[in-house]
């Protein structure tokens, strides 16, 4: 069923659709039918996942799975201690996964608080307060200054009455409203005859019937479609996913061949098989990977937070290092949302003002030189009429931050005034014509130096007509070659104008605003650029990150502040009216060839993402307003901006700026990179030694040997000491370059051939130096458990002396960073504490079957450890100069 335009409908149409009347209002009798028809104006409450499901979740991976069966074979084989510790690492991977999650759900409640708890409404033609929850279609509703408006209403009666929406739109400024019919395809932001609940009523009054409630009002839209959006698994993930079905795949292949070639060829019992099969499937996965991929992550969570951004879940941290696209909205995101006078334009002459924002912070000069009032009577006087014919107020918060109560552009006139010379004085009015929208413009009379004056400031094209200037005229058009030019600037023009007046006059009307004015000046009017964006949108540029600018406001003026700040700087834009009528084909190409979108609704931003993320970009989305909370709940990371933001924007979000400040998006990304890389040396580093014990275990059972490891003493390896020494490369800068090497592919493999190499060649490595270890040590009878220490000794020395192989994926270990990462220093030490504790502490030796070594028996593991580092070394220097070298 279509859904009723209607901002199209006349008042009168309105009325007889809805069946109600505007002085009378419904009867509580029929108001209680329609509650108990199309129920309570209230959102609908999400449906919460039970706690222990979400906990539960964690356990559905293959690699678990896997381990799983392990435990339970250990177990019905007696083995309880093989069997606790593999359910332990279960347990921890499981509870690390449970409390990182996002909580999405909070994105709901928040948008409910949104909604007012009270409304006016006529009833029985008498106004009562009543619930908000208990409005219905129909009603007539009351509203003025300060009110936030309760459900989607038509207006029919306006009062200069001004309504912020940028929270919904992304307009910087407010809307002024009235009740006139428009055309069916007027946007959101350009529909003058409608309030939207969850917006607030800025200045004025008005009245209005109720046309929407709940779910079916826009803000009710904005909540549907969040708790529609599914949110794409990170790349990572993605990765990680395929690569345990991989390795599960693998193990299970060569358990099974294992066993048969164990239990056909050599003569193993069906238990002692087993439990070598088991020894092989633990020994070749990576148990100690997910909590160290969750300990780096965490890191880079806490380095972020250094930096002001504020991560909500960890596997988007990795994900920042992705992105390839930013959509950023504008208002609040790249400029301050704090209208600014930037330029003073007289017939003669044109002052320059700096200082941005409300604070009375800059000056006015002209040739870049302080101008003085006394020197320039006729600046004086603008100054005076714009502070005069001015209804807003600026005080200062409870933080300090000057805040502004009425409209921004009047407030930004006040501040304008601040920044002269000299105190600007506001006169006293005899007589006030308020601002309508229907003739743009406001007027005081006054008294000005012993004479009696009309001060008007409004639109440039009304008072214009009140100074009998016509472009066809020379002063005509010299006032118009200067609107144009400021124009293209992104520039809102205010013009100011008096006319001087005889004493007698007490009060004014329209009819005295029709001629006789002489023009004073023109104020141009900025939302301006945050200076640090600029910068942060050229190192996006050099890392290969595309900025596209995401906006409710008009196209003049987003393309100016593009060009501003380096966006789009081929002046193509189009506006959101225009990607409603496109197909997705159509779509997909304009997102791609275009970087400034204006005049966008909700579902705009919305489909521009999913158009993004369909041609393979990483998408990240930043945005302050409740509009913004699905695009960020459906992009890659979902950027929230933490002053100006809404709780709604910041609980959709995957990432909250605390200040508001583009260039921590850059920071980020930076980190995310970071994190990536250590992320892959961490991979790089940990398997070969899986692999490594997996080729032990393999060729043991292949020639019907004794096994070289215990599973336990395998598991020790893999989560202790893996996990120990694998914390120093979460530590570890970012690599050289990071920044100027665009986005890695969505489809990149996690291990790419160069890897699986290093992976093979490193194994290889160390499993020969230990069979040969090993092969040595048997002609000297040695016991059991003498040998099994040697063995996980010559593991962990060899994963040791890698760790530093591993610090630069390419590079020469001994660089002039190699001190720089003190953590893998601290980690060296502690690993060798322990593993002396392993071998020589009694209670230890029995948990992990290990047996005290005599000095002797060190230079085995210690030579295989260093083989290893000077063959990968050696690896590295011929990669370099052969490989790299052609690339």
């Amino acid at each position: 069923m279509q859904k009723t335009a209607w901002h199209q409908l006349t008042v009168q149409e309105v009325f007889e659709a809805l069946q109600t009347d505007e002085t009378i209002g419904l009867t509580e009798e029929e108001a209680e039918k329609r509650s108990k028809q199309s129920g309570l104006n209230v959102l609908p409450e999400p449906k919460k996942e039970p706690a222990i499901l979400r906990f539960l979740k964690h356990f559905n991976d293959v690699l678990i799975y896997v381990l799983m069966g392990a435990a339970v074979i250990t177990f019905l084989l007696g083995h309880y201690i093989d069997t606790s510790v593999i359910i332990l690492v279960i347990v921890i991977n499981a509870t690390i996964g449970f409390f990182q999650e996002s909580k999405a759900e909070k994105a709901l409640e928040g948008i409910r608080e949104m909604l007012s708890l009270k409304a006016t409404v006529v009833r029985n033609g008498t106004r009562t307060a009543i619930r908000s929850a208990e409005l219905v279609s129909g009603d007539i509703v009351v509203l003025s200054a300060g009110d936030k408006v309760p459900a989607d209403i038509r207006i029919f009666e306006a009062v200069n009455l001004n309504v912020e929406e940028s929270s919904l739109t992304g307009e910087s400024e407010s809307i002024e409203k009235s009740s006139r019919a428009l055309l069916k395809d007027t946007v959101l932001a350009d529909r003058w005859n409608m309030l939207y609940a969850g917006t607030s009523i800025s200045s004025g009054s008005g009245i209005g019937v109720v046309v929407e409630i709940g779910n079916n009002t826009e803000l009710g839209k904005i909540n549907a479609s969040i708790s529609e959006v599914d949110q794409l698994q990170t790349p990572l993930l993605r990765q990680i996913s395929e690569f345990g079905k991989v390795i599960s795949a693998i193990i299970l292949i060569s358990a099974a061949m294992m066993f048969f070639i164990g239990y056909i060829f050599h003569d193993y019992g069906t238990a002692e098989l087993l439990l070598s099969i088991i020894g092989l499937t633990v020994a070749a996965i990576p148990e100690g990977l997910p909590a160290v991929l969750s300990i780096i992550l965490a890191i880079g969570v806490q380095r972020m937070a250094g930096e002001n951004a504020i991560v909500r879940s960890l596997p988007s941290v990795e994900t920042l290092g992705a992105v390839s696209v930013i959509c950023s909205d504008k208002t609040g995101t790249l400029t301050k949302n704090e209208m600014t006078v930037t330029s003073i334009l007289m017939r003669d002459r044109d002052f320059e003002v700096t200082g941005t924002g409300y604070a009375p912070e800059g000056a006015i000069s002209l040739n870049q030189k302080e101008v003085r009032l006394t020197e320039f009577p006729l600046l004086k006087r603008f100054l005076v009429c714009v502070k005069t014919v001015n209804e807003a107020d600026l005080r200062y918060n409870k933080q300090g931050h000057r805040v502004i109560s009425g409209d921004a552009t009047e407030g930004c006139l006040i501040t304008l005034a601040e920044k002269a010379d000299e105190r600007v004085g506001k006169l006293e009015s005899q007589s006030k014509i308020p601002f309508d929208s229907s003739y743009k413009y406001m007027a005081s009379l006054v008294e000005m130096e012993g004479q009696k004056v009309i001060f008007v400031k409004g639109a440039p094209e009304q008072i214009f007509k009140m100074a009998n200037l016509e472009t066809a005229n020379h002063q005509g058009a010299i006032w118009q070659k200067k609107i144009q030019e400021h124009a293209k600037k992104g520039e809102r023009l205010i013009a100011a104008a008096a006319k001087p007046v005889d004493f007698s006059v007490k009060s004014i009307d329209h009819s005295d605003m029709e001629s006789g004015f002489e023009i004073i000046g023109l104020a141009g009017i900025i939302d301006p650029p945050r200076e640090e964006v600029i910068d942060s949108i050229r190192q996006c540029k050099e890392a290969g990150i595309r900025v596209k600018m995401i906006t409710g406001d008009h196209k003049d003026t987003a393309v100016a502040i593009g060009a501003k700040m380096g966006i789009g700087s081929d002046g193509l834009v189009v506006e959101g009216k225009d990607l409603d009528r496109m197909s997705k084909e159509e779509l997909s190409e304009t997102a791609l060839k275009y970087d400034i979108f204006a005049r966008t609704s909700p579902d705009n931003k919305f489909h521009l993402v999913q158009a993004l993320q369909a041609e393979g970009h990483i998408c990240a989305m930043t945005g302050d307003g409740v509009n913004d909370a699905p695009a960020l709940k459906r992009a890659d990371i979902g950027v929230a901006m933490g002053i100006k933001g809404t709780e709604v924007t910041k609980e959709a979000a995957d990432m909250v700026l605390v200040d508001d400040n583009f260039n921590t998006i850059v920071k980020a990304v930076k980190e995310g990179r970071r994190v990536y890389d250590n992320l892959k040396k961490t991979i790089l580093f940990i398997l070969p030694t899986n692999v490594a014990e997996g080729f032990l275990i393999f060729v043991s059972i292949l020639f019907g040997t004794v096994m070289p490891l215990t599973p336990v003493q395998i598991l020790w390896v893999n989560m202790i000491s893996a996990v120990t020494i694998s914390m120093a490369i979460a530590f570890e800068k970012l690599e050289p370059g990071a920044m100027k090497r665009p986005p890695r592919r969505p489809d990149t493999k996690l291990l790419s051939r160069y890897y699986l190499f290093r992976i093979a060649f490193v194994s290889a490595v160390i499993c020969g130096g230990i069979l040969a270890m090993l092969e040595e040590a048997k002609d000297m009878n040695y016991n059991a458990a003498i040998l099994h220490t040697m063995a996980l000794q010559a593991l962990v020395i060899s994963q040791l002396l890698y760790l530093f192989n591993c610090r630069s994926e390419k590079g020469f270990a001994f660089d002039r960073e190699f001190f720089s990462n003190k953590a893998a220093f601290l980690v060296s030490g502690i690993l060798i504490a322990v593993q002396l504790a392993v071998t020589y502490v009694p209670f230890m030796n029995i948990l992990l079957g290990t047996a005290p070594l005599a000095l002797e028996y060190w230079m085995w593991p210690l030579a295989i450890g260093l083989i290893v580092f000077v063959m990968v070394e050696l690896e590295k220097w011929v990669a370099r100069k052969f490989f790299m070298a052609k690339s």
